[in-house]
């Protein structure tokens, strides 16, 4: 019976890890499905920054109370998840508590992992307190409306769960050595401290040992298993920011905010305009002549770059940017959060066709227009107010930018009031529709 269990434990464990790992890899592809881009420069500050955002929860902390919870909720989940690897090697070769003869220490590990999954608890009740009691805002937006929604709940549910199992395992594994059961019992005392589950006994008061081994076991197996799932529930949900995180913030971009690149394809333009020995007569180059002209901008997810695309994978739809964007305040339709979440549904779009079909077949769609309008995109102000708000460094503005510059440069798409602007530029030098030689008129005013 014990040999069955075990290989039952290795089956699905196998199982569960190489699921994951298909996850790993696609979300690995579909992310290099961007265009290139050089973010290895200035790794101790990129190291710093991660340290800072992603493991020191700098920016959450913003909002105290939902910045503290999340750090409850953190922390105790990734410590408790510690606690994982003795499960993983108790099932796998039958013993139990394996990690017991640390004594004292150990000791101190089980009860530290009650206590953060006690602080788990209370800070997933109060998430979902916020988020379906007093409603908060951003949290019901428009984007936010089935499986988003539903989702983010779905999440706190689990994690209810994970840590109510949990502790009830503890507990009747606490009576059963009490009790002097065979397998739980040891001649050194009690294996683990638990100043939690302690008050979980009264609620098996009575049972017979068989019982609470059945109990113990159902708790064991199901917390088990319910981390194997969660593991590979995060590929489809926003809670994927656990895992990228960490990558998203060490290639966040480090330059000034409202610092634009230039486009190199332009700036090659430019140069060759500027370049007096350029003959612009001369016969055009054969292999130059057959290749593709490099797009202007983004009109889908693809002329992005992996960074980009990363950011929207790693997007934790917490609405922290589309509540402090002034567009969306005042009505506008933009919401930053929705433009990295049409990102990611787009990106998973094309991945799925591409492993439908070997190959990306065009399917008719783009990101522009079939998910991100242009009247989103045009309510922007570039204020970026969306990227200081994010607690990742997520940069919806770089999306924003991209795709206004391909309806500029490659669709003259431009709204009328800068069209007019870029043609006084032009032919004024000046955004005002003001002749050249009165440009400095106002200085001889009085």
């Amino acid at each position: 019976m014990q040999f069955i269990s075990q290989l039952i434990f290795v089956i699905a464990f196998v199982f569960g890890i190489g699921f994951f790992i298909r996850n790993v890899r696609k979300l690995i592809r579909n992310i290099k499905l961007g265009k290139d881009i050089d973010r290895t420069d200035n790794p101790k500050e990129r190291f710093g920054n991660m340290a800072r955002v992603a493991l020191g929860q700098s920016k959450m902390v913003r909002r105290p109370i939902a910045g503290i919870m999340h750090i409850f909720v953190y922390v105790g989940f990734v410590i408790i998840n510690i606690e994982v690897l003795e499960i993983i090697i108790d099932g796998i070769f039958g013993t139990h508590r394996i990690f017991s003869f640390l004594g004292t220490f150990y000791d101190v590990l089980i009860a530290s992992f009650e206590v953060l999954a006690l602080l788990v608890l209370i800070g997933v009740i109060v998430f979902w307190l916020r988020r379906n009691v007093q409603k908060i805002r951003r949290f019901w937006a428009n984007e936010m409306k089935g499986w988003p929604k539903d989702d983010a709940n779905y999440i706190l549910y689990f994690e209810m769960v994970l840590m109510a199992l949990f502790l009830i395992m503890n507990a009747t594994d606490y009576q059963l050595q009490l009790n002097g059961a065979e397998h739980y019992a040891n001649q050194a005392g009690i294996m683990g401290s638990f100043p939690i589950s302690q008050y979980l006994l009264p609620l098996f008061d009575g049972f017979s040992n068989a019982t609470l081994i059945i109990v113990e076991r159902a708790a064991w197996w199901l917390h088990i298993l319910g981390i194997l799932f969660f593991l590979n529930y995060l590929y489809y949900s926003k809670h994927l920011h656990i895992l990228l995180a960490f990558p998203n913030t060490y290639y966040a971009n480090l330059k000034p905010k409202g610092k634009f690149d230039n486009l190199e394809s332009v700036t090659q333009e430019v140069k060759l305009m500027m370049d007096p020995s350029a003959d612009p007569f001369a016969a055009p180059d054969p292999e130059e002549e057959e290749q593709v002209p490099e797009k202007f901008g983004a009109s889908d997810a693809t002329d992005l770059n992996w960074v980009q695309l990363l950011n929207a994978y790693t997007c934790t739809e917490c609405g922290r940017c589309t509540s402090e964007c002034p567009a969306n305040q005042t009505g506008k339709k933009l919401s930053p959060r929705k433009i990295m979440m049409d990102t990611r549904d787009r990106v998973e779009e094309i991945g799925a066709n591409i492993s439908k079909n070997g190959e990306f077949k065009e399917d008719g769609k783009q990101l522009l227009d079939d998910y991100i309008t242009k009247e989103e995109l045009w309510a922007c102000t570039t204020c970026n107010a969306c990227v200081e708000a994010c607690p990742i460094g997520i940069d919806p503005l770089s999306i924003i930018m991209d795709m206004r510059r391909y309806l500029v440069m490659e669709q003259s798409a431009a709204p009328n009031e800068l069209n007019i602007a870029m043609s006084n530029i032009e032919n004024n030098g000046a955004p005002w529709p003001y002749n050249q030689m009165d440009r400095l008129n106002w200085a001889k005013e009085d």
